[in-house]
């Protein structure tokens, strides 16, 4: 591998590859981190110990959405597929971050809340 054709290249195909490397790799710390994120929140119980399910809140519904939804991203983009890794990517924002983040500071009890409105 050399490096030689994009250094001879234009420098609208020089600036392209300066901004694509830096997106793959916000890309892939994004899904790293939702996938530790999620992972994480697995051994977080003491918000709800009462709960039916191993002391898990309404927020650990998330945790297989995450993981599922990063394993289709991955897939979209694998095989090329810009709509499915777009879709996939956009939903797990959406649904894991804004909706989850939204009932955590106003509906459920527990540090998130108390950081935002106090005890």
């Amino acid at each position: 591998m050399t490096l030689e054709p994009l250094v001879h290249a234009p420098l609208a195909v020089q600036a392209h590859v300066a901004t694509v490397v830096p997106a793959f790799l916000l890309g892939a710390v994004f899904l790293s981190l939702m996938v530790t994120t999620a992972v994480i929140a697995l051994f977080i119980h003491r918000q709800m110990p009462g709960s039916p399910v191993l002391g898990m809140s309404p927020t650990h519904l998330f945790v297989p959405f995450v993981l599922f939804a990063t394993w289709r991203a991955l897939d979209g983009a694998l095989k090329r597929d810009i709509k499915q890794h777009q879709r996939w990517v956009v939903g797990m924002f959406v649904g894991a971050l804004v909706i989850n983040g939204l009932n955590n500071v106003f509906f459920l009890p527990g540090i998130t809340r108390d950081v935002f409105f106090g005890r």
